[in-house]
């Protein structure tokens, strides 16, 4: 016997098409259910114990196929600018004013609360109230966002966007290819050449190693 298909956000039903509408921004996943809140009650052999286990691997999996949301869903941020408009702000933003001061097509406003979700369970943001005696609650920053302030002398931002620049992550998809050829390194075979003869004819990489003195020993 199948278990019902539907989610739960929050204590609310939704239907499994409302679950797509409301995640359209990204893939729907189990790992990102987990981070907003949502849970889906999956169709399972009756096992008890081994159906728990079963559920619980699955989550792991794609917990880890989906781990690389996290990691673009800042970069998305740090490049926008949105942690900096708020804190500029001097105080929580309403989505309504954050949507107007977001340099973005604003044709794309409904994807805005799809990416502060994520980025609020991943501890970058939270919900708090506009002003004392207002139930009205607004976005901002956390401890850890204030280190990817485009200001703030301990800022990790320019870090960040380099580390996931594509130039440093296309090695990573050509893992595999790497144990299988000649090549010295993964980064020989995702640009056809070494990395310092890449550096001299890429500069923004050439100005990632020097800044970040990436590769000294």
């Amino acid at each position: 016997m199948q278990a019902k298909s539907q989610l739960s956000l929050c204590g609310s039903k939704l239907s499994l098409s409302s679950a797509r509408d409301l995640t359209r921004l990204i893939v729907f996943s189990p790992s990102i259910a987990n981070k907003v809140g949502i849970q889906k009650e999956m169709a399972l052999p009756h096992g008890g114990e081994k159906s728990t286990e079963l559920l619980n691997a699955q989550a792991h999996v794609w917990n880890h196929i989906f781990n690389f949301i996290n990691s673009m869903s800042l970069k998305c941020a740090v490049q926008l600018g949105i942690l900096d408009i708020i804190h500029k702000h001097g105080k929580p933003m309403t989505l309504t004013e954050l949507v107007k001061t977001f340099p973005m097509n604003k044709a794309k406003a409904q994807s805005v609360p799809r990416l502060m979700r994520i980025l609020i369970h991943l501890g970058f943001f939270m919900k708090a109230k506009i002003s004392k005696g207002e139930e009205e609650t607004g976005y901002w920053i956390t401890p850890a966002s204030r280190l990817l302030l485009k200001d703030e002398h301990l800022s990790v931002a320019p870090f960040l966007l380099a580390m996931l620049d594509p130039v440093l992550t296309k090695p990573w998809y050509h893992l595999s290819a790497w144990f299988e050829n000649e090549n010295s390194t993964p980064f020989d075979t995702a640009h056809g050449r070494m990395l310092w003869e890449h550096a001299g004819q890429e500069p923004r990489l050439n100005f990632y190693i020097h800044k970040y003195d990436l590769f000294s020993t």
